[in-house]
């Protein structure tokens, strides 16, 4: 954690100063899928549905929308679930808001 804090700090760092930020990297996780640097890894899916992965970008995190659906996840599965960030939301739902947050709607609403 403290780590993808750091990195996080070094991001929004580099985006203050001006300067074109940098390519992302890729962040190895315990199974070897690959993330961007500056996104965090998030499985999204009802239970005993099919589960889809995503690449959120941590900026997203802070959003209303989004810490209703982290608020949501907590209650479900508590703060000690192993494993990326699970989300119980249909994946469909899930783009649509991903989409909506990225173009920047205030009115965007939770799954």
């Amino acid at each position: 954690m403290k780590r993808l804090l750091r990195r996080l700090s070094r991001t929004v760092a580099a985006a203050e100063d001006g300067g074109p930020p940098a390519a992302p990297r890729q962040v190895r996780t315990k199974k070897g899928k690959g993330v961007p640097e500056g996104h965090v890894p998030v499985c999204v899916g009802e239970e005993g549905g099919p589960v889809e992965r995503f690449a959120v970008r941590a900026e997203l995190l802070g959003e209303p929308a989004f810490a209703a659906l982290l608020r949501r996840a907590a209650q479900e599965y508590g703060y000690a679930h192993p494993g990326a960030l699970r989300i119980p939301c249909p994946a469909a739902e899930f783009r649509r808001l991903l989409l909506r947050l990225s173009d920047g709607d205030p009115a965007a609403t939770s799954c």
